[in-house]
């Protein structure tokens, strides 16, 4: 079996890639950056839309694993975001799957986003069978790229796989994962000791564990999966957690959750007060029972990881 993974060399795909080597799996692992591409077994990744490129590195691809991707953007510049995502996380997806299904490959594995159900959850967690309620541009175009690939499933026969992780970290995360770290680990004072919400994370070992179990698992066959670490934690038990793997006392004033939504609030920050405060819970029963596959790491696993790393780029 050969597989062929785009953004090899991003956070995820940087594992993903690991991890097929130490299981002696013949892959092909494309990337837009020069320096990782001239690597063994690594090819510069055409454009999306020079089919006949694509179909030449598809040929004697059986798996395709879509990691590529326009990602979440925190400060976006350009005045039509929607246009810019559907570029890349539609348009090319769609290129992507048609020269995969004419060069003959089985299976195309595509990488979504929690986000395409909705931004937070109430009563009970989300599943895949809920009605996809994506709010921001970002979420949109995962939920069209989903949509596009199921009827292109159903037109050639090749099967497509799509899992939808909630925040993923891992070693050498970035953004606000890696914001969070940096704050307890030097000790500040932060007004979230007292957050009683409930949210889903997934381990970046976990998803590629999913991920690699998708590959040639029969039963995933045209199926959506949630994914997580199966251990929802509040805002306030991660920050503990994380500030267990690090080995320092934590520091945290119990400040109370409704003030600190509408403080946020009135500073124009509703997306972070919804991160910080709101519940978001997936169901990862489906690919348990479905795929008899459960987290091989738990949270404090993975945040060990994340706190080594980190030594180790310190030293």
């Amino acid at each position: 079996m050969k597989i062929l993974v785009t953004g090899a060399s991003g956070f995820v795909g940087q594992y993903l890639t690991e991890r097929l080597t130490q299981n002696s799996m013949d892959f092909i692992a494309c990337s837009r950056q020069w320096a990782a591409a001239k690597a063994d077994n690594y090819a510069l990744m055409p454009d999306f839309t020079d089919e006949i490129a694509w179909i030449n590195l598809f040929s004697g691809c059986d798996v395709v694993i879509h990691l590529a991707a326009r990602v979440h953007v925190m400060k976006e510049k350009s005045d039509d975001a929607l246009a810019e995502f559907r570029k890349v996380n539609v348009y090319a997806t769609h290129c992507l799957a048609q020269a995969a299904a004419k060069a003959g490959v089985k299976r195309f594995v595509f990488i979504s986003s929690i986000k395409v159900n909705g931004e937070f959850t109430e009563n009970q967690p989300f599943s895949e069978n809920d009605i996809p309620q994506p709010q921001d541009a970002y979420a949109i175009s995962k939920w069209e790229a989903e949509q596009g690939l199921l009827l292109i499933a159903q037109k050639t026969g090749m099967d497509v796989v799509i899992i939808r992780p909630p925040l993923i970290y891992g070693a050498n995360v970035k953004a606000n994962f890696a914001s969070m770290l940096k704050a307890v680990k030097r000790g500040l004072p932060l007004p979230l000791g007292a957050i009683v919400n409930k949210r889903s994370f997934v381990y970046v070992g976990n998803l590629v564990s999913l991920i690699v179990c998708c590959i040639d698992h029969p039963a995933a066959s045209n199926q959506t999966f949630l994914v997580s670490d199966g251990q929802d934690l509040s805002t306030t038990e991660l920050l503990n957690e994380c500030a267990v793997a690090l080995d320092v006392k934590p520091r945290f004033l119990p400040i109370s959750q409704k003030l600190i939504g509408r403080c946020l609030a009135m500073l124009g920050k509703q997306s972070l007060a919804q991160r910080l405060c709101d519940n978001l819970q997936v169901d990862i029963s489906k690919a348990c029972n479905l795929l008899d596959w459960k987290p091989p790491f738990t949270v404090a696993d993975g945040l060990k990881d994340c706190v080594l790393a980190r030594k180790v780029n310190s030293e």
